[in-house]
């Protein structure tokens, strides 16, 4: 099965899911948590799990890293089911929970290596594997320093060398973001995108939805405990159609766009138009270029995902 992939329209080639839930239900006595989850996260990609506080998410990840038992419903990780070989389904994840849990008085390095050893690696290899992470999150300079010494976006950043020690085939990283600067941010998203590139499956739950547009492939929305599939799908999709554009002079693209029978939208400061895709809006923005508009701003209207949350929330109350 083919796919365009939206951020540079190459065509992909979907590869079978690594991570798959379906038709899964958890409950805490009358509190139904998970009431029916469906997701597939496939080698190779970054998915995103959003929703609102409380509406199932981190209960769904706990039963896919094995953490939580199901009520009902189906799940594999790499092949295995955690119901029957909880095993497998731990050396095939690495899990950046949204606290880290640190052991104060060991140094970051003693850390990992503890965790190496969890793995059963043997010392001196789980201590070099412990180094190599360090580098990976930038924090080899604290290598020999105590957990407790570190800022709360260092130790988001202990929690995702943690999650890498096993050298796992998925990674789930809840609320990777919390804490970090704008630079440790834009280094995340790199750093997730470079975990897929190396063939890892990515689930990642955040509220910083800006932060995730750039960071994702899919995206699956979950609402009162249940994914809600195709149809926040096609919402996503419609709100990447939508650019804004401003100009010194907006009646020249007023009468840009009603020469060309083209539907917009006022908004403060600017248009916004719909677009095929990238490159219509290219195609739109040279024409009006061409055609004396000055341009000083084009590009999509916000963020797909922030929309899309929205536009689901609003349905929904």
């Amino acid at each position: 099965m083919e796919k365009l992939d939206e951020k540079s329209g190459a065509t992909l080639v979907a590869l079978p899911p690594v991570m798959s839930a379906h038709g899964v239900r958890r409950s805490f006595g009358a509190v139904h948590a998970v009431v029916d989850a469906n997701l597939e996260v496939a080698p190779g990609t970054v998915t995103a799990l959003i929703g609102p506080n409380g509406c199932g998410k981190t209960t769904l990840m706990l039963m896919l890293a094995g953490l939580l038992l199901p009520d009902d419903g189906e799940i594999s990780v790499g092949g295995a089911d955690p119901r029957k070989d909880s095993a497998a389904v731990r050396n095939a994840i690495g899990w950046m929970p949204d606290q880290l849990g640190a052991w104060d008085n060991l140094t970051c390095l003693q850390t990992l290596t503890l965790v190496g050893r969890a793995y059963r690696l043997p010392k001196a290899v789980a201590r070099e594997r412990g180094a190599e992470v360090l580098g990976t999150v930038h924090l080899s300079e604290f290598a020999d320093r105590p957990a407790r010494v570190l800022s709360r976006g260092q130790k988001q950043r202990l929690s995702l060398a943690r999650a890498l020690m096993n050298d796992p085939q998925v990674l789930m990283l809840d609320e990777p973001a919390n804490g970090l600067d704008p630079r440790s941010r834009v280094e995340l998203r790199q750093l997730v995108r470079g975990f897929a590139a190396q063939g890892r499956a990515v689930l990642v739950s955040s509220h910083v939805l800006s932060e995730l547009d750039e960071m994702v492939d899919e995206a699956v929305f979950m609402s009162k405990g249940k994914t809600l599939g195709a149809d926040t799908d096609a919402m996503v999709a419609d709100a990447r159609t939508r650019y804004r554009i401003e100009s010194l002079d907006d009646s020249v693209l007023r009468d840009a766009f009603a020469h060309w029978d083209m539907p917009f939208e006022e908004v403060d400061g600017g248009l916004v138009i719909r677009a095929q895709n990238k490159e219509h809006a290219a195609s739109i923005l040279e024409a009006l270029v061409k055609g004396g508009a000055k341009v000083h701003r084009f590009g999509p209207f916000g963020s797909a995902l922030e929309q899309t949350y929205m536009a689901m929330n609003e349905e929904r109350r």
